[in-house]
């Protein structure tokens, strides 16, 4: 059967810069979500692991780091919830907005419920609420433009500006509020960075026109007993497991891990046998997973930022500036500095490149190779002791990151939106969140064998195999191009 031809770019649609008008609203409402998230994650492993009298809740450091990775694993692992609802309940459009109010409450719950009652309430509604927007957020922003149109990796770029904008702000407000005031104060302000998003995205909310309102594959009010019955199941199981100690602190990340890496298999599934999906998009799907599997690996390394080169942030780089030491999850903002920086330059080389551009799976595999090297840098100050890295060098490393995430990144973003089957849209892109999940829940696995002494062999290794797994994607690339039919 062959594929019905997409509309054309309507001569009276509204645009800025050459853009949709709706990349406004839904870059504003990323750029304050990913205040909100980043803001309260660069400070929460150090909420846990630190003592009672610098604020913290004094839980051993390699549960902490752990935790933070599992808790990152479970935001994306609830992208499929919030695509679930936006596919079958509500529209893309809807639950973003609903994602927003729940995660302005998971950090309100962060901010004055105490302990680890609150750490528990908290991160459990902002991770649901973050799975809701931010899988929609994304898909919504691919409705905006055709399959094939030129724009759409520029307008995923510019999308990703939006996100690094609040993703390095965030952590600048949050932290001083930790240092000075306390961490419950840092946590208040996530709260209200969610808040001015969400007021921003009713205020423009006309912006969008008609995109994402439609629910594409609404679900049958007969089905609705047997939805609430599988939830209840879910809710009893997780108490159980919790409960006799199946589910601990300790092996959270692991855990985290094996599902969301079994629910993307059981997905994978799903679309490739679903008859609702035609022979053209399964030979699509079946050109993601290789695409699937590299992005898990770059993530497993670049989601350290939080667990790994957090405690190295506070253990390891000499943070004087003048005199004067910054908090240590600023580390989380200089990343997104060299984004902003880049971006741009990045949108303009892929727009005016067009077809002559690296193809996706390539573009991949110079992401995944460019941060095993990147990693590999951390090896050159292994033998130090103390306190004695030099903060100028931990950002030019960044650097390196930032070049690998803009190579892979918002490439990978629009790519899922334009190989994602017609009734799997939303959830398509809960697949790709998927892949993020796993990296980042196994960056909590691996910062178990993180250890200052051991610091040539930890960064070595990890380094080394994302390099040996680009190079594979970058073999395989032809392959993957083929299987792609049609889109680049």
């Amino acid at each position: 059967m062959t594929e019905v031809a997409q509309p054309a770019k309507p001569v009276s649609e509204r645009t800025l810069f050459g853009h949709p008008i709706g990349l406004t609203n839904l870059f504003g409402v990323e750029l304050w979500e990913r205040f909100s998230f980043y803001g309260m994650l660069t400070i929460l492993g150090y909420y846990l692991y630190y003592s009672a009298t610098e604020g913290g809740l004094e839980l051993p450091k390699a549960t902490a780091t752990g935790i933070v990775g599992a808790y990152g694993g479970l935001v994306y692992l609830s992208t499929v919830l919030g695509a679930w609802i936006a596919d079958r309940l509500l529209g893309a459009e809807r639950t973003v907005f609903y994602g927003g109010v729940v995660v302005m409450a998971g950090h309100i719950a962060l901010a004055v419920i105490p302990e680890l009652a609150g750490v528990g309430v908290g991160l459990v509604l902002v991770a649901l609420g973050s799975g809701a927007l931010k899988a929609n957020a994304s898909s919504l922003l691919g409705t905006l433009y055709t399959k094939g149109d030129p724009r759409a990796d520029g307008g995923f770029t510019l999308f990703y500006l939006g996100i690094n904008l609040g993703a390095f702000s965030g952590p600048l407000i949050t932290g001083m509020l930790q240092s000075h005031v306390g961490f419950h104060y840092g946590f208040g302000a996530a709260a209200i960075g969610m808040a001015l998003g969400l007021t921003q995205y009713v205020i423009f909310r006309r912006n969008l026109g008609e995109h994402g309102r439609d629910v594409p594959d609404p679900l049958p009010r007969t089905a609705v007993p047997k939805v609430l019955g599988a939830l209840a199941v879910a809710a009893v199981v997780v108490a159980v497991a919790w409960g006799t100690g199946l589910i601990t602190l300790g092996n959270l990340p692991d855990v985290t891990t094996a599902v969301i890496a079994a629910a993307s298999i059981a997905y994978f599934a799903l679309m490739l046998t679903s008859p609702k999906v035609e022979a053209i998009e399964r030979s699509r799907v079946r050109a993601y997973i290789p695409l699937f599997i590299a992005n898990a690996v770059f993530w497993s390394l670049f989601q350290q930022i939080f667990t790994v080169l957090a405690v190295y942030s506070d253990e390891r780089i000499n943070w004087n500036v003048f005199g004067w030491y910054p908090p240590p999850n600023w580390i989380g903002s200089m990343e997104p500095v060299w984004i902003i920086t880049l971006s741009p330059l990045f949108a303009i080389m892929w727009t005016r490149l067009g077809n002559r551009a690296p193809s996706t799976p390539r573009k991949f595999a110079l992401g995944v190779v460019g941060m095993g090297a990147a990693f590999l840098l951390f090896t050159l100050f292994s033998g130090t002791e103390g306190q004695s890295v030099p903060i100028l060098f931990v950002f030019a490393v960044l650097g390196g990151f930032a070049i690998a995430e803009l190579m892979l990144s918002p490439i990978g973003l629009s790519a899922t939106t334009k190989l994602a089957p017609n009734a799997f849209r939303s959830q398509m892109m809960a697949l790709y969140f998927f892949s993020v999940g796993i990296g980042t829940s196994m960056s909590g696995v691996l910062s178990k064998y993180y250890d200052p002494s051991h610091e040539l062999a930890y960064f070595g290794f990890t380094g080394l195999v994302a390099i040996v797994v680009g190079i594979i994607v970058w073999g395989i690339a032809p392959w993957v191009s083929r299987h792609m039919e049609g889109v680049h």
